[in-house]
Order: structure tokens, then C-alpha cells, then sequence
């Protein structure tokens, strides 16, 4: 299953959120370095080259999001690391499109050109 060639699409509530048997099926579809955190959100932990690299790619990965209408958190530390952490807020938990997103970040990264 190629996840990025899908959507994103809005969670309206009222599902459930994926239990840890699924989000292990769900994460063979995602680049290793994803890992999910307490069967809530899947994160990945990056080092770029410098701050500007870091501030190129959180630009790329906002307008990713801003596409698809699914917005991860982002935390830049140490002025060279990014932290990208994907949930759905209105399920306080994972369904598709996280794992979706985290694909589309994937293929960024891959071909990230700063």
C-alpha cells in the first residue's frame, strides 16, 4: 500500500482510534524511524545539516500540511533537530490519515533539496 499517493481526509469524530495491533500494521508503511508513543501518536526524530536546513524543511512539511489539511507538531531543538509528532487531535489518538501524512513527510524528506 503506497500511503502517499492518498489524501488526507478530516476526521469529523466519532471513530475509534487505531489500537496498538493496527498501528504496528500500519507503521510497516512508513519509513523506519517512525515510533509510536503509547499507542497515541507516531513521531520521528530528525538531524539536518544547520538551523537553515531545519527552517527549509519545516517550511516544506508546513506546506504539505496546509494541502492536506492535517497539521503535524513540530519541535526544532538544538538549533539542528526536528521532531515531527503526527496524531488527530479530535480522537486523541491515530486512524489513517496520520499514517498517511507521515508517508507524504517521508517522500519530503527523501527528495528534500534545501
Amino acid at each position: 500500500m503506497n500511503l502517499a499517493d492518498r489524501k488526507c481526509f478530516p476526521c469529523q469524530g466519532g471513530v475509534e482510534p487505531f489500537d496498538a495491533t493496527k498501528i504496528k500494521q500500519w507503521l510497516k508503511f512508513v519509513a523506519p524511524g517512525w515510533s509510536n508513543q503509547n499507542n497515541h501518536h507516531i513521531s520521528r526524530e530528525l538531524t539536518l545539516k544547520n538551523f537553515k536546513q531545519v527552517i527549509a524543511l519545516v517550511n516544506q512539511i508546513a506546506e504539505l500540511a496546509e494541502h492536506e489539511g492535517h497539521h503535524p507538531n513540530l519541535l526544532i531543538h538544538g538549533y539542528k533537530n526536528l521532531t515531527i509528532t503526527i496524531y488527530t487531535h479530535k480522537i486523541n489518538g491515530l486512524w489513517d490519515s496520520d499514517f498517511i501524512l507521515a508517508a507524504k513527510i517521508d517522500k519530503l524528506i527523501h527528495e528534500f533539496k534545501p
